[in-house]
Order: structure tokens, then C-alpha cells, then sequence
């Protein structure tokens, strides 16, 4: 499907790189059209699991090493308003819980989004996915139900496809994808070996590999029927 207007969106995810893998296409679209998007991007990725062999960061240095990538993923979608909220890798499901959602609520009052994109809590495997994901829904399921955004939300786990079905929300890329090629690069600290096996799979015509930079795909997320209120 095309994608329609949205009057603002929110991007929220914990990680560099989280926007890349799947919604950095989807992103790069709705600012071409002039909708304003913000992302929010929780931690610098201070715990990826990528120092090098030989080693080219250390804990220490990696975090802004990672920060650089995430300003360089944002220019290559043409995105302005990026937000790095200072969170701690790997500590978000240790976050006090009406400190996160006070936190989603704050960016939701600043930017009046008409759409968020997250992760969909159960669905997004890693613990920081799926505290930021609890955050979202129990946010906008606290406010009233006149004014909550909807929630495109990235589901990826092995459970995605029997539990929840296909997804209801496909977006045509296409025009988008060296933008999306862009943003994965930007990340190359993280992304080395997966842009290697990507390009080596679109040289050799492999239609899953074509179909990711021409696809994006979302579940619609209900905070009425979730158990994170």
C-alpha cells in the first residue's frame, strides 16, 4: 500500500540502528512528503556486541563511536529532528517504569504525533525492545481515548507470524531505498557483516533480499486489548 499522510510521527526505539533494519524506508518516505518525524532513540548502543577483530573501540570509546552513526543514519533518511535521550544499553528493563512512561509521555506532548512506531511488546525479543514497547502502550493508553495516536509497531519474533498473523500495515519503499541502504551503512560498526551477506544476496537477484528494501511492515498495536495499561 502507499503510505498516507500522518500530521506528525514519533519513532521510538532504544538502540542506533533499531530505525535502520526496518523502518528507516517508511521514515525517509514520510519526510519526503513533508510530514514532520521525530525520532527518539533511547541509549547510544553502549553494549554492541561488535568491538572489531582486531578491536576499533573499547566500552568506553564505542558509545560515541555509535553516536556518530546514529547523526549519519539520520542524515541519510533526511531526518531533522533526532533525539538521543540518554538511557543506559541494556538497562532499560531496569527503568522505573512511571519514569518511562512519563518519558514517552513528554515526547508524545511535544510533538503531537497522529502515528507512533515502536516495537510490539511479546514480539520484539531483546528486554530493551520490549520495555520501550510496555513504555508506548501504557503511555498512550493513559491518555484519553480522543487523543491517542495510533501504533504501527515492528514485531520480529519466531511466535510473530502464528500469534498475531500477517501484518496489517505494508509500506511500499521502494522510492526510498537507497535511503534505507543509508541508513543501514551509516551504522557499520554494528552492521558490517549483515550489509555483506545483504549486498552478496541482492547480487544474486534473491527476491526476501529485494522484497527488504522494497517493503516495510507493521501490526497495528490496540492498547485496549493489552495487558501493559
Amino acid at each position: 500500500m502507499t503510505i498516507p499522510h500522518e500530521e506528525a510521527v514519533l519513532v521510538i526505539f532504544p538502540h542506533p540502528d533499531d530505525e535502520a533494519f526496518g523502518v528507516s524506508g517508511t521514515i525517509s518516505t514520510y519526510i519526503k512528503q513533508g510530514t514532520p518525524v521525530t525520532y527518539a532513540c533511547l541509549t547510544l548502543g553502549e553494549m554492541g556486541r561488535n568491538l572489531g577483530n582486531p578491536p576499533f573501540a573499547t566500552r568506553e570509546s564505542l558509545p560515541q563511536i555509535r553516536k556518530k552513526e546514529l547523526q549519519a543514519s539520520a542524515d541519510a533518511m533526511g531526518l531533522k529532528d533526532l533525539r538521543m535521550m540518554g538511557l543506559r544499553d541494556k538497562t532499560i528493563e531496569f527503568e522505573d517504569d512511571n519514569k518511562m512512561v512519563q518519558l514517552v509521555q513528554d515526547l508524545i506532548d511535544d510533538v503531537k504525533p497522529s502515528l507512533i512506531i515502536t516495537f510490539y511488546p511479546d514480539y520484539s525479543v531483546h528486554p530493551d525492545h520490549e520495555a520501550t514497547a510496555r513504555a508506548v502502550s501504557r503511555a498512550v493508553y493513559r491518555m484519553p481515548q480522543e487523543q491517542r495516536p495510533k501504533i504501527y509497531a515492528v514485531a520480529f519474533s519466531n511466535a510473530t507470524k502464528d500469534d498475531l498473523g500477517e501484518p496489517h500495515v505494508i509500506h511500499d519503499i521502494t522510492e526510498a531505498r537507497e535511503q534505507k541502504m543509508g541508513a543501514m551503512r551509516a551504522h557499520i560498526s554494528q552492521t558490517a557483516w549483515m550489509l555483506e551477506e545483504m549486498e552478496k544476496r541482492l547480487a544474486d537477484g534473491e527476491p526476501e533480499a529485494e522484497n527488504w528494501l522494497h517493503f516495510e511492515r507493521f501490526y497495528i498495536y490496540d492498547v485496549e486489548t493489552s495487558k501493559y495499561q
